[in-house]
């Protein structure tokens, strides 16, 4: 069992190692071959109904904080940070962040891979380094428009396109290579770090190395992410005559 968990680890939500870290020349991505038309359109059919599905629902559930560009504080028990998530452009995957958040998922769960100079990863994994359950993975929404420029966020996946689920990742530096091209798909960018970049930074500076679940880029000292919660807006003062 364990080495099943630690292949489903260090596998299932995988995001390329940049190259830059090497030294060396851009490295391309495993072949990632885009579905035939055919597919493509069931596959954004089937998007496009979860999305109307999923905006319904959260009409059905709105408050101060359903705004297209709502906040969340991810609280670290190495600093806080604050994300902005773009409703507009990535309106599946935001709902999908935003229903793990609610739900209490990412307290008590790890920042689990780290890499200077390229991403922190997190949100799936627990203290003892066993999986966290997750809901079903979301469509791709990687086509949306939006870069992996340092400080945005995006959602993790395993090298088929339609994985992603509750882990997500901060973008250190700029990592086009993890941006779609016209025969590939790439990893969906949906907020940015608005606030606490230099906790980020922070994070993606411990040591790293190996342990019994993950062979490389964990941090030797556990990032514990102490718990995700929506940030409500500022009231604004009222106006005196």
């Amino acid at each position: 069992m364990a080495a099943d968990c630690r292949f489903r680890l260090a596998s299932e939500r995988w995001i390329p190692r940049s190259a830059r870290i090497l030294g060396m020349q851009p490295i391309p991505l495993q072949a990632q071959t885009a579905p035939p038309i055919a597919v493509r359109r069931k596959a954004v059919g089937v998007a496009w109904c979860a999305i109307i599905i999923a905006t319904v629902f959260a009409g059905r559930h709105a408050n101060a904080t359903d705004t297209t560009t709502p906040q969340v504080r991810i609280t670290t028990d190495r600093g806080a940070f604050v994300i902005e998530l773009d409703r507009e452009r990535a309106p599946l995957t935001v709902e999908n962040f935003l229903a793990y958040v609610r739900a209490g998922h990412y307290s008590n769960t790890l920042f689990h891979r780290v890499i200077a100079n390229f991403v922190i990863q997190g949100g799936g994994v627990k203290p003892d380094y066993t999986a966290k359950p997750a809901n079903k993975p979301i469509a791709n929404e990687s086509g949306n428009g939006l870069r992996n420029l340092r400080g945005t966020v995006g959602l993790a996946r395993a090298m088929a396109p339609h994985t992603g689920d509750a882990q997500f990742y901060v973008n250190i530096v700029d990592n086009a290579e993890l941006d779609p091209l016209a025969n590939r798909w790439g990893y969906a960018v949906f907020g940015r770090v608005v606030e606490g970049m230099e906790v980020v930074d922070r994070i993606s500076n411990v040591p790293t190395g190996t342990n019994a679940a993950l062979s490389q880029d964990a941090p030797l000292v556990p990032v514990i992410i102490e718990k995700a919660e929506l940030v409500e807006p500022v009231a604004a003062s009222p106006t005196s005559n």
